[in-house]
């Protein structure tokens, strides 16, 4: 079975520990982390912390997901049914090699809906977002659908195009509604079972 990229649903506050774990098992993952300055009333730190809270990123065959499960602060492999989704290996695979070259990406609320563009240049060369425009900056909000999660970007006006709406997008489902404070603490984002 050919492998591919999955959702790997932890823990809070979990996720480096996991990526740790999974390194050990030499098992693909990709955890994308963002720099931040947390200030205290005598000092501030740098931090990384996860661009997708929750989440840590793995590639296997789906016959092999029990080697990411048995991890004690895995919770689930997301998906809609009873079997794990896989997310897009092309997209996975752009937003790993373009984090990995210092961009500033942040992670902002999730969206949905908004002006549709393709980024042209660059090491996210290929990817489509919603474009934002704050204060004569361009920023890109890219979306995990699946886990209901975006991060931004800062971009040239010149290194996007907007993509117009086709036939196919509108018979496309929606993406999967947010849940309810309350579910997700219990069964985390889209409901799958844990094999």
């Amino acid at each position: 079975m050919t492998p591919h990229w999955y959702a790997a649903y932890t823990c809070a506050n979990h996720e480096k520990r996991i990526a740790q774990q999974l390194r050990e098992r030499e098992i693909e993952h990709f955890l994308p982390l963002y720099e931040t300055v947390h200030r205290w009333r005598d000092r501030r730190v740098r931090l990384e912390l996860p661009l997708f809270p929750g989440y840590v990123f793995v590639r296997v065959a789906l016959r092999e997901r029990l080697r990411v499960l048995e991890l004690p602060s895995v919770v689930r492999l997301v998906g809609y049914g009873p079997l794990p989704t896989a997310l897009p290996d092309e997209e996975i695979e752009v937003l790993r090699h373009g984090l990995h070259r210092n961009l500033q990406a942040l992670p902002h609320q999730y969206l949905a809906k908004g002006r549709r563009v393709r980024i042209l240049r660059g090491p996210l060369t290929g990817l489509e977002g919603i474009l934002l425009r704050r204060k004569g900056n361009f920023r890109v909000v890219l979306s995990v659908d699946l886990i209901l999660r975006s991060i931004t970007v800062n971009v040239n006006a010149g290194d996007v195009i907007p993509v117009e709406p086709s036939a196919l997008d509108a018979k496309r489902p929606a993406a999967p509604r947010p849940l309810a404070p309350e579910q997700r603490e219990d069964r985390g984002p889209a409901s799958a079972s844990r094999l």
